[in-house]
């Protein structure tokens, strides 16, 4: 009898072994684990990432996802992949630097196969909720670190506030959580919900709070007015969008006089400017400026195909002038933008392919729903924020695009899916 439970035991657990519903979860479990791990750890980030792919094998409908790479949405980011691939072919550069410059656009391929899964999953809203509760918690160590330096696993201790990674990726994280909660906010305050709306306000707040007063980017500080202009043209009528830039205004000006960090970040923006222009020092503004300026003059010069995949390096030690602490010696191989950086290489053709995916994403999430919103800020995010760097390829954003729009997008089209067929069932 013990022996014929056991069997039976035997049985289901591989009944439960084969099944797909048990795989979806796995593969959402490992969605989950990969997107509350990005903000603290690239190792574990791509480790659970690779897992989540790998989950995702025994139960592909091949076909159904193959036709689902013919989307434009799809076949977009595939084939700026594909064009860095051939670029390697009339590049210059030796080939490790091909290579190494071929690498951030594979993370590009992940993204059709995060809207094919969260098409078919129910639980996408988990993953924001990750993403949320993970970023969350690292604020709580952000302000730990700021009044507790030797807790940071950052071997300098330079950034303030800065548990791990940088201030430029946490600042991208804060930013992000703290408008895309504007939306559920709204929605909750409109239902009369006032306790759970002013639960989720004093988190927004919480986020801007540690942008003003711990540490903040510059980027963030130019993108975030522009992200929540976006939501108030969405969602806010005219008398609410007065009342609410009064409130920011209002806010920004309290926030500007209580933080002596917040000024002397915004004040840096006329000091690196002017310390370039006069002494051609290389700072943070300046370089960028000097970057643009030689990669306009790089792109002039093979505008249809560019230079080749993993040119730029080379083309920057080229055009290298002056000597020791000047902007104009400066070499790099990603010039702090992101037009840029595809144009330099792959010229008019792979600028198209950049603002096709761009331009297709948006109109992805025309609509109303959380999902929409969240896709659409992801994708407004990035496109601003790349004027200053190329973030569609950095690790940490470029990831936090593409989780973004493949698990939003997923789950607009999921959506569709279930309107249509109830539409076409009522009828």
């Amino acid at each position: 009898m013990t022996a014929l439970a056991g069997e039976t035991t035997a049985q289901m657990l591989w009944r439960r072994f084969r099944s797909p519903v048990a795989w979806s979860e796995t593969v959402d479990l490992f969605a989950i684990l990969t997107v509350a791990s990005l903000p603290w750890s690239t190792s574990l980030a791509a480790i659970f990432n690779a897992a989540f792919l790998v989950c995702m094998v025994p139960f592909l409908d091949i076909r159904a996802f193959l036709q689902s790479l013919t989307r434009p949405i799809c076949a977009a980011p595939i084939a700026l992949f594909v064009l860095a691939l051939v670029g390697t072919l009339w590049s210059d550069a030796a080939w490790g630097a091909r290579l190494y410059a071929l690498s951030p656009t594979v993370k590009l391929l992940v993204l059709p196969v995060l809207l094919y899964h969260f098409e078919r999953s129910p639980r996408g809203n988990w993953i924001f909720v990750a993403f949320l509760v993970s970023c969350a918690l690292l604020s709580v160590m952000s302000w730990l670190v700021a009044f507790y330096p030797h807790l940071t696993l950052k071997p300098d201790q330079v950034e303030r506030g800065i548990f791990v990674k940088n201030y430029i990726d946490q600042s991208q994280e804060f930013a992000l959580c703290a408008v895309a909660l504007a939306y559920p906010i709204v929605l909750l305050l409109r239902e009369k919900h006032y306790w759970l709306a002013g639960l989720l306000t004093a988190l927004a707040l919480s986020f801007f709070v540690n942008m003003v007063f711990v540490v903040v980017s510059r980027t963030a500080l130019v993108t975030v007015p522009i992200m929540f202009g976006v939501f108030a043209l969405l969602h806010l009528r005219r008398r609410s969008i007065a009342l609410i830039a009064v409130a920011l205004i209002a806010g920004a000006a309290i926030a500007w006089q209580a933080s002596p960090y917040l000024r002397k970040t915004a004040d840096s923006f006329a000091s690196d400017y002017t310390r370039y222009v006069e002494k051609g020092e290389p700072t943070s503004l300046g370089l960028r400026l000097e970057f643009w300026r030689k990669s306009l003059g790089f792109f002039a010069e093979a505008p249809i195909m560019g230079h080749g995949t993993g040119s730029t390096r080379g083309l920057f030690e080229q055009a290298k002038t002056g000597s020791g602490y000047q902007a104009s010696a400066e070499v790099i191989g990603n010039p702090h933008n992101q037009t840029l950086n595809v144009a330099v290489q792959w010229g008019a053709i792979g600028i198209t392919v950049l603002y096709a995916i761009w331009i297709l994403h948006l109109l992805l999430f025309r609509g109303d729903g959380l999902a929409h919103w969240v896709g659409l800020l992801v994708v407004v995010q990035n496109v601003f924020t790349s004027l200053f760097n190329s973030h569609l390829f950095d690790f940490h954003e470029g990831w936090m695009y593409v989780i973004g729009v493949g698990v939003a997008g997923g789950m607009v089209m999921r959506a569709q899916r279930e309107a249509a067929r109830a539409g076409a069932g009522g009828s």
